[in-house]
């Protein structure tokens, strides 16, 4: 019989999470496909492997990202099933970086096996050893299973703010006539 105080292993979550990589770029557009029908917003996409991928790997990267791949057992190809894009940021109030999650999806598939919360959590330490004094992600409103997921995870729906954005001509008009 073993000891009481005797520490149980852990099953192997059937997922690897890992840093992207050059080979996952067409993987990850794919991913961001299905996130922007699953948000009702493929009207805005324009993302494609080409304009991905020096944001991601070029000379000046400006994003990170890290997938969650599937064994494909013997013989066959892992899946990369999963997704998180984030790039650090800045807060005066706290005179200290943060990282910020872009994007999180999950392929409707393989929900419930623990992959989000494998992201949020390797994310979040990822922050800690960058030494950033937050964790930010926005989330839409009506996302009602994703808001409640991200609260049980410890994070707060910042009720008071509210995203502001220009894009497209608008953006040009504006710094139009900049100094």
């Amino acid at each position: 019989m073993a000891p009481m105080n005797a520490s149980v292993p852990s099953p192997v979550p059937p997922f690897r999470l890992r840093p992207a990589e050059l080979r996952d770029v067409q993987a990850i557009v794919g991913l961001i496909r299905e996130l922007a029908d699953f948000e009702q917003l493929t009207h805005l996409l324009q993302v494609t492997p080409e304009k991905l991928r020096p944001h991601l790997f070029g000379e000046r990267p400006v994003a990170e990202a890290l997938v969650a791949e599937l064994d494909a057992g013997e013989g066959g190809k892992p899946e990369v099933v999963a997704f998180a894009l984030f790039f650090t940021n800045f807060s005066t109030f706290l005179a200290q970086p943060g990282l910020y999650l872009e994007d999180l999806f999950v392929r409707p598939a393989h929900r419930g096996l623990g992959i989000g919360q494998a992201l949020l959590k390797r994310l979040a330490a990822l922050a800690v050893e960058r030494g950033c004094g937050r964790f930010e992600w926005s989330v839409l409103d009506w996302n009602a299973n994703a808001i409640g997921f991200y609260e049980r995870m410890g994070a707060t729906v910042m009720p008071d703010w509210r995203i502001c954005r220009v894009t497209g001509d608008a953006l040009r008009d504006l710094g139009a006539d900049a100094a």
